[in-house]
């Protein structure tokens, strides 16, 4: 996938970036925090449909995705989740499954059933079309050519990741959203949120996951 693999330590079963110095989820639950930030967050599964394209910022354990395949089967339709994530430092797949072993129910076999040592690029199923753009997503971001319908900002923490969050990275977010198309986030940094707003989004802080008072979501206009 990529030469750069993240470097981390363990926090009991949750994974901690050391480059970053900050946990790929919540320590209190992370299924949880995927499911009421990014799906909640992005209105779903009410908007799944055929075709329907979630964008990523920050693959981290593979949790968001699996998540959100989990309540796309369960809801019920036709046809095929598009995901497209972008991941500068990919997790050695070792590593993932391991982290992916706290949650139960879970399709984690998509990936815990893989021998090699990281994650290819490009994995598709029957109901799922899942693609990984390695590489800084301020570089790989601006030249992709999708458009999505709901993004989850999943970076690490602004005030540690800071190049994830710039007005730069929220604009191309807004020109890689379909119209009316939605993004969720755990942050709600007052420079986010006006980044956000400034590149056309209608913008709304609510309350966070857990221990977070507030997090931010919004919709293209």
């Amino acid at each position: 996938m990529a030469q750069d693999q993240h470097k981390i330590e363990w926090n009991g079963d949750v994974p901690v970036s050391t480059q970053f110095d900050d946990p790929f989820y919540s320590f209190d639950n992370g299924l949880a925090e995927s499911q009421y930030v990014f799906l909640q967050g992005n209105d779903l599964p009410d908007r799944f449909q055929d075709g329907f394209h979630v964008g990523e910022l920050g693959f981290g354990t593979g949790l968001n995705f699996l998540t959100t395949l989990r309540a796309f089967r369960e809801a019920g339709g036709p046809g095929t989740l598009r995901f497209t994530s972008f991941e500068a430092f990919p997790m050695p797949l070792a590593d993932l499954k391991r982290a992916l072993g706290a949650f139960r129910g879970l399709p984690s076999d998509i990936f815990t059933s893989l021998t090699d040592e990281t994650l290819p690029l490009r994995m598709e199923g029957n109901d799922f079309d899942l693609r990984i753009i390695p590489g800084q997503a301020g570089r790989t971001l601006p030249p992709w050519e999708g458009v999505v319908d709901a993004w989850y900002l999943d970076g690490f923490a602004p005030a540690k990741n800071p190049g994830m969050w710039t007005a730069e990275m929220m604009a191309e977010v807004a020109k890689h959203t379909a119209p009316g198309g939605t993004f969720a986030t755990y942050t709600a940094v007052g420079d986010v949120r006006r980044a956000l707003e400034a590149a056309g989004f209608a913008v709304t802080r609510c309350a966070g996951f857990g221990r977070k008072r507030h997090m931010t979501r919004g919709r293209l206009r």
